[in-house]
């Protein structure tokens, strides 16, 4: 009679088996805001510089599935356990991900202007509200956190500044009261932002994996170039246009301080500014500097939300950015 085999104990807690998409991290929202960007700068490439249309068509059709899909991924891990989402809020680069998840509702919104305007103008409500009710959480959350915690860094831009994207919506749409006031909102936060930010610089240098953050202070000046030439104030807007140029140069002459720790999820944070840059250079009718901003743009925002994907699609994007699990 042979002796039943007696399994080792095991030390530790046992495996749990996940659901789909349990682990899904809010990391992958900055390249899809990126790749919405740059969707909509090759639109204002085929505007002003004659490139084909159907290459920005093609890039924002491709990218409203893919954020879709990702949403769809997202809130599935929300609704398994909503505490999931505080849990991502309290974190840098949950936060980053989730407000770009917002932010890129609004984007959606603007692409899909010149085929469903009533379609673009309900996401457009539904982007401004929801970014509206993380402001206010944001705002809390200061407020009651701990005090190491309430350092400014550049995604407060996005939380507070980010709005500024609905003039991307509400502009075409005629809604240009809305965009008035959104505008002599968000100045003054990026300005005061801006400042805050470079005292702190001069302080303290960043951390080298936060870094990348930085590149996130180029949005607000394109996007104000970008907003205000649409409203008719042109002067305003080559102004902007011009300080995200000297945001960008600076930025490329650091990059290899920028990046000095390898790639990580926080390249992401790239994409997006240097997109809407292309953008703002091209509205002003500056013809050379747009097609070559707008060609950079091309290869940054791919390449890195490709590398960002890649790793989500491996599981190791979740466990590098620290993602909660529903």
């Amino acid at each position: 009679m042979t002796r039943p085999i007696i399994p080792p104990p095991v030390f530790g807690r046992p495996p749990v088996a996940r659901g789909l998409f349990a682990t899904t991290p809010p990391a992958i929202f900055p390249p899809v805001l990126g790749l919405f960007g740059l969707g909509l700068a090759w639109r204002r490439g085929a505007e002003m510089l004659g490139l084909p249309i159907g290459v920005s068509e093609m890039v924002l059709g491709a990218v409203s599935l893919l954020y879709l899909f990702a949403l769809v991924a997202y809130l599935s891990k929300v609704m398994r356990r909503p505490a999931v989402l505080a849990e991502d809020l309290d974190i840098l680069p949950g936060r980053a991900g989730v407000v770009a998840a917002s932010l890129s509702m609004t984007l959606l919104a603007a692409a899909l202007v010149p085929y469903a305007p009533g379609l673009a103008f309900g996401l457009g409500v539904l982007g401004l509200c929801t970014h509206l009710v993380l402001a206010v959480w944001a705002v809390w959350y200061f407020l009651t956190c701990a005090p190491e915690k309430r350092v400014v860094t550049p995604v407060w831009h996005l939380i507070f500044v980010g709005f500024i994207l609905g003039g991307l919506v509400w502009e075409p749409l005629g809604v240009t009261w809305l965009v008035w006031v959104i505008v002599a909102v968000t100045i003054p936060a990026a300005l005061v932002i801006w400042a805050t930010s470079a005292v702190q610089f001069i302080r303290r240098v960043p951390p080298a994996p936060l870094r990348p953050l930085l590149a996130i202070h180029l949005a607000p000046a394109s996007l104000f170039a970008t907003v205000l030439t649409d409203l008719g104030q042109t002067g305003f807007g080559a102004a902007f246009a011009g300080l995200a140029l000297v945001i960008l140069a600076v930025l490329s002459v650091s990059g290899r301080w920028l990046t000095e720790t390898g790639f990580s999820p926080m390249w992401g944070a790239f994409t997006f500014p240097v997109a809407a840059c292309a953008s703002a250079v091209l509205v002003q009718g500056w013809d050379v500097p747009g097609a070559i901003v707008l060609l950079g743009a091309t290869i940054v925002v791919v390449s890195i939300a490709v590398r960002v994907m890649q790793a989500w699609v491996r599981g190791d994007l979740a466990a590098k950015t620290n993602s909660a699990v529903a």
